[in-house]
């Protein structure tokens, strides 16, 4: 399985209880963190719902 490389790029002050608790389930906690994780369907769901806060590399 693929694996992609997943960096916060906004700063989450201001989101949704549940945005933040996805990016805390991610491990973002900082802004410019970046985190490394299989591209199973769950996170790519996890990642599609705070796709604005975040950017998403394909890790080889």
């Amino acid at each position: 399985m693929a694996k992609i490389k997943i960096t916060l790029v906004k700063s989450r002050i201001k989101s949704d209880k549940r945005q933040v608790g996805t990016l805390n389930a991610l491990g973002l906690k900082k802004i410019s963190s970046s985190v490394e994780h299989e591209a199973t369907p769950q996170i790519q769901g996890m990642v599609a719902k705070v796709a604005h806060l975040v950017k998403v590399e394909e890790v080889k």
